[in-house]
């Protein structure tokens, strides 16, 4: 009963599905997706320090329930971040890890599967996270941007060893090294050997007497850096793309962590994209619709002249190949380039243009009576348009 008490708690205690904000069916995309959003809205770096612990609950949320055989296990009622949780399920003895975590530090470490020592005082730095935003051009073709971050880097005064002038720790008086202390207390049981960190040395062991003025022992600093990253051709908007070893370094002058940066893609005045392919929209005069022409237009690739058929309608597409985005992870190929044509109608004629109408109108619309309706568009036949007849009728 007790043991079913415990896991009540702990799934109360943390709902992933809750922290990520998503349903129990969400799909791998849609935790993702989740993650991605709340990672961004709770890192430390952008919404501040005192959502540290906030952002280490969304990750923790996000190992979980990214991983199948963690996932099925969590929602078996089992939690793999809680100690003592089993391959697919919780240990048949209960909690006798926590039993030897209490009985390690009344006996030095017996029951604890390992001996006690000193805390490292290099230590990994934590991930960092940052935005940029580019053009669409440099999402075509890929490119470069950089980013500003503030973060931790390392010291280059003491070069990470937190000690000044090439000094070294020394041996730590009071727990000789160890780390930690021991002591007798006593208990309803009698008296017992205890074990703590060392008060004075923290639990490393060593003491920097000469600390390093510029970080005060820490081998690192606080600092405004501007990193470089290569945009690959073809990204999507809202892409995150990682970058190893770039982010906040350790304690200690300990490895860096990753730094992640979303991509947002800035919209074009001229393009808009859809998937590989880039649309865009040319006005046309009616006379260049129902006569022909050739025009010019821009592209990313430079001036590229196309062809209005004769007899154009309006929302009719032009098509050009291998002028579109390049294909992400396809090196030389590309969508098209698709130029929608909309044609210009005059708002005002002169006496000599409107007597030219009147003529074609009489001419091919006289038996004209109603409208024709219809939910689809009228699919193509033999019979000419309205531009094709007011072409022969110029003719």
């Amino acid at each position: 009963m007790t043991g079913a008490n415990n896991n009540e708690k702990e799934q109360a205690v943390a709902d992933y599905y809750e922290v990520l904000g998503i349903e129990r069916s969400a799909s791998e995309e849609e935790i993702k997706k989740a993650y991605r959003k709340m990672s961004r809205k709770y890192h430390p770096d952008i919404a501040g320090p005192e959502y540290e612990d906030k952002f280490k609950e969304v990750n923790n949320a996000y190992e979980v329930l990214s991983d199948p055989d963690k996932r099925r296990m969590y929602d078996s009622g089992v939690d793999p971040n809680q100690p003592g949780a089993g391959a697919y399920g919780a240990s048949p003895f209960g909690n006798m890890g926590d039993m030897g975590d209490i009985f390690g530090q009344f006996f030095g470490g017996a029951f604890s599967g390992g001996a006690q020592g000193p805390v490292p005082r290099t230590q990994p730095g934590r991930d960092a996270l940052a935005s940029t935003t580019i053009d669409l051009k440099t999402a075509v073709f890929g490119g470069t941007a950089h980013v500003k971050i503030n973060t931790f880097g390392l010291c280059q005064v003491c070069g990470g060893s937190g000690a000044k002038g090439g000094s070294q720790p020394t041996t730590c008086p009071d727990c000789h090294g160890q780390g930690f202390r021991q002591k007798v207390v006593r208990t309803m049981l009698g008296q017992m050997m205890t074990s703590a960190p060392c008060e004075r040395c923290e639990g490393h062991g060593t003491i920097i007497t000469d600390p390093c003025p510029s970080c005060m022992g820490h081998g690192r600093v606080r600092a405004t850096r501007e990193v470089g990253i290569t945009i690959p051709a073809g990204i999507s908007d809202d892409s995150r793309l990682r970058l190893a070893n770039q982010g906040e370094v350790g304690e200690g002058g300990g490895a860096a962590g990753d730094l992640y940066v979303d991509v947002r893609i800035r919209p074009d005045k001229q393009f808009t994209r859809n998937g590989d392919d880039l649309h865009c929209w040319v006005q046309v005069p009616m006379s260049w619709a129902v006569l022909g022409h050739d025009l010019d237009i821009d592209t990313f690739d430079g001036k590229q002249t196309i062809t209005i058929p004769a007899g154009c309608q309006p929302e009719d597409t032009i098509t050009l190949k291998n002028l579109g985005v390049s294909k992400l992870r396809q090196a030389g190929e590309r969508g098209d380039l698709i130029a929608h044509i909309s044609v210009r109608i005059p708002t005002k004629v002169s006496d000599a243009e409107r007597d030219l109408i009147e003529r074609f109108a009489a001419s091919h619309d006289a038996d004209a009576t109603h409208v024709s309706q219809s939910s689809r568009p009228a699919t193509a036949g033999p019979r000419k348009g309205f531009f094709s007849k007011l072409k022969d009728a110029l003719s």
